[in-house]
């Protein structure tokens, strides 16, 4: 069972970790503790290679990492200045890999859960389908919570993307992304969307149940614990009412 909950903020997003954390000990009863960004408190000289390492080269191949020299000063002024990264998918599972070794090694053991949440961009690679696909966490000790995968994996309404390739075709290029938001009419989590916090307590609640339980995302749309594809299902899971099915309402109050 998990005892203890170590949380870690993302100063760079509008992630509350402090009101997660209060949400999070409330639902399960567990001692939850904050404390500031993972890479920061865990960096050393070899951390910006180590993550070069796990950059997706391509959304189409397998293969990954990226040592350049150029690459690694790019990913060691990402770790100083987070404000100003962006634009990189990494494999989420070789990143986890690689952090959890960070983790103190007195602090490991299944009971003391660690959770990140990070301003970068992760994914897993679909072998069904031969391609990465953008996540918003990768669960286990310890997770990952993306932060901006909340905006970018979920799939916008079709009615975005429709949008998207009508301006496309009559202009040549696509608009900018906020044009395109203020257009098209449906729910959907936006960059810096105040409702960034609500919908990230699921996620990391996700954690613990999977390291309480085994079990993976719940098949119940609308849960907190379900894992949706389209970003009105996101909505529908994690900022509507009610909060839980049945089974995991009686679990989680």
């Amino acid at each position: 069972m998990v005892e203890q909950v170590t949380l870690y903020r993302a100063p760079t997003t509008n992630a509350d970790a402090d009101a997660i954390a209060d949400w999070l000990g409330e639902r399960t009863g567990v001692d939850v503790e904050v404390r500031d960004r993972f890479l920061s408190l865990r960096t050393d000289d070899d951390l910006a290679t180590e993550i070069a390492q796990t950059r997706v080269l391509s959304p189409h191949e397998r293969e990954t990492g990226n040592t350049m020299t150029g690459v690694v000063r790019y990913e060691e002024r990402a770790l100083d200045r987070p404000d100003r990264a962006g634009g990189v998918v990494y494999d989420g599972l070789a990143l986890q890999r690689g952090l959890r070794e960070r983790v103190p090694d007195a602090e490991r053991s299944l009971d003391h859960l660690h959770v990140a949440l990070l301003d970068r961009v992760i994914g897993t690679w679909g072998d069904h389908d031969g391609r990465w696909h953008k996540r918003v966490n990768v669960v286990g000790q310890l997770t990952l919570v993306s932060v901006p995968g909340l905006y970018e994996a979920p799939a916008k309404p079709e009615a975005y993307y429709e949008a998207k390739g009508k301006h496309a075709l009559l202009s040549g290029g696509a608009p900018p992304r906020e044009v395109l938001e203020s257009e098209i009419e449906g729910d959907f989590l936006v960059e810096d969307d105040p409702r960034t916090t609500e919908a990230l307590k699921g996620y990391v609640l996700q954690a613990v149940h999977h390291v309480e339980t085994g079990e993976g995302f719940c098949e119940c749309e609308g849960c907190r614990l379900s894992n949706p594809h389209r970003q009105p299902g996101v909505v529908e899971a994690q900022l509507r009412e009610p909060a839980f099915c049945d089974r995991h309402a009686e679990k989680y109050k």
